[in-house]
């Protein structure tokens, strides 16, 4: 079967790694980019970013004539069948997609397709929310070409499913290809190349309109996002409860067939490219059209709520102020394999900290350039280590915020020569119980510690503190109510009903007005 040729149009994160594995498996790939250093580095066999892999590839296919990035659209799109476009959505301050890179090249294209006497394919790779390609890029494709959709050349959309740091793994081997067709031809020809990247894989090929598609993509990354922002929050409620780990919970959730424990991992919340941006994307489409989007709201806020709380740890770990205190940070990229920081909760935890006059320093094995020229600027004041060492260095606490293999690897050791004091923040739950013991603090993300018994004891104290005050209870029964817990345990409102001070329903009644609740156990 005779091999189409391929362009990349956009040489980003998801552009180039597939442009180079659809070289690595066969295919003669044009990679185009507006950026004439980004093809120079390509063409010499190098990504212009760290991703996992890909150095490997872009080496290999370029010398062996495969793989070529080109400057400009015209010349990728008269040179190839299919033309996929792979450049950037990124948000609006409403929240919406930018969709500028998308429709000058929408426009590039249809410029080259005027001078292309044979059917092409136009395969819309972006992000893009359910319509874009019907009513944005179709009517482009048509305006600037002089051709009709369908007929003189084809028209789909199929989203990338990539995890970053595990792009190359992922592209190589997807759980499944989604094509958005305009029509059965359009959607003929791309499923014919499919079957021959992933020929001899079983992948299953998902062909449906162009809307759907769109709508997959969304529906998939805001479906994960807010699994990170449940297990978190779940782990913040473990917290506060002595000798809670989330992590063997997980366990105990994901041990239910209905549920795939593996995005319930709590950590520092979700970051990258694809999860803020399309959380954003999404909340601000269904505003658009009328709906209220409650749970997605929840979702983003939960996250930017997980970097006060893991600075908030850090502040309670060190008395109370981080004024003065140097504070050290491993990790500053979203998520090992990746030097990219778009969104990194490195980012927002640096600002909370900054902003509470800690002394911060940073270490991160491949994402320190992007963190000096890109996003911690002059906002904030913030060192860079060349070593773990350097970085923990007199410091009066430490932050673990990306699970770097080699930070997986340092022992207690390293913690105790270097630091004023080991306290450890775990923001990633790399670091087992023997190396727990080993130092002098650690507090890790959903693992509810010594200082758990004084939180639980306050929480006690506030739903007493409110009985009081709504004239329910005297101080005098709460002290004896929670004297009675001590000895035998219970809840605080069963061992007030138990000594008499308190009926259930009266228990019940003030519940359901404080907190909205209904039957709840006292």
């Amino acid at each position: 079967m005779t091999k189409p040729k391929i362009s990349i149009l956009g040489t980003g994160y998801v552009g180039l790694v597939a442009a180079a594995v659809f070289a690595e498996r066969g295919f003669d790939v044009l990679a185009s980019s507006q950026d004439k250093e980004k093809v120079d580095l390509i063409n010499r066999g190098k990504a212009p970013f760290f991703e996992q892999d890909l150095d490997a590839i872009v080496e290999k296919t370029v010398r062996a004539g495969k793989l070529r990035a080109v400057l400009g659209r015209r010349e990728a799109v008269l040179q190839s069948d299919i033309f996929f476009i792979a450049v950037g959505t990124p948000s609006l301050m409403s929240g919406e997609a930018d969709l500028r890179l998308v429709k000058e090249t929408a426009a590039a294209i249809g410029e080259a397709l005027r001078e292309k006497d044979s059917y092409g394919l136009v395969v819309a790779r972006s992000t893009i929310v359910p319509g874009t390609t019907r009513n944005v890029i179709l009517p482009l494709l048509e305006k600037h070409s002089g051709k009709k959709a369908g007929r003189d050349f084809g028209v789909c959309m199929s989203p990338e499913f990539l995890r970053q740091g595990a792009a190359v793994h992922d592209t190589r081997n997807p759980d499944s290809v989604v094509i958005g067709e305009l029509d059965a031809r359009s959607g003929a020809f791309l499923e014919s190349f499919c079957r021959q990247v992933y020929a001899g894989q079983d992948v299953p090929i998902l062909r449906m309109n162009l809307e759907s598609a769109e709508m997959v993509k969304y529906g998939r990354n805001t479906f994960l996002a807010m699994n990170i922002s449940y297990i978190n929050e779940l782990a913040r409620i473990a917290e506060t409860i002595p000798g809670i780990d989330i992590y063997e919970v997980v366990k105990g959730i994901g041990a239910d067939w209905r549920i795939n424990p593996a995005f319930l991992n709590a950590g520092c919340g979700y970051g990258g490219s694809c999860f803020p941006k399309d959380v954003k994307a999404l909340i601000s489409f269904a505003r658009l059209r009328g709906v209220q989007p409650q749970l997605l709201e929840t979702v983003e806020e939960v996250n930017e709520q997980q970097a006060i709380h893991v600075v908030a740890i850090a502040k309670q770990e060190l008395g109370g102020s981080l004024k003065g205190k140097r504070v050290a940070l491993l990790g500053l990229a979203f998520k090992p394999g990746t030097d990219d920081m778009r969104e990194a909760p490195a980012i927002k935890v640096a600002n909370h900290l900054y902003a509470q006059e800690a002394d911060i320093v940073a270490y991160d094995p491949k994402a320190i350039p992007n963190a000096r020229t890109r996003f911690i600027r002059d906002t904030i004041r913030i060192s860079y280590a060349n070593s773990v060492e350097e970085c923990l260095t007199g410091a009066d606490c430490c932050i673990l915020l990306t699970e770097w293999e080699e930070f997986k690897k340092l022992t207690p050791e390293v913690f105790n020569r270097c630091m004023k004091r080991s306290v450890i923040v775990d923001g990633r739950r790399i670091w087992d119980d023997s190396f727990q013991k080993k130092v002098a603090s650690y507090r890790g993300i959903g693992l509810g510690s010594s200082n758990a018994y004084a939180s639980e004891h306050t929480v006690l104290f506030k739903l007493g503190d409110q009985l009081i005050q709504a004239g329910l209870i005297t101080p005098d029964q709460l002290e004896r109510a929670l004297e009675e817990q001590s000895r035998t345990g219970g809840l605080i409102g069963a061992n007030l009903i138990k000594l008499g001070f308190l009926t259930e329903q009266a228990l019940l009644d003030f519940l359901g007005r404080q907190y909205g609740l209904s039957g709840a156990n006292p």
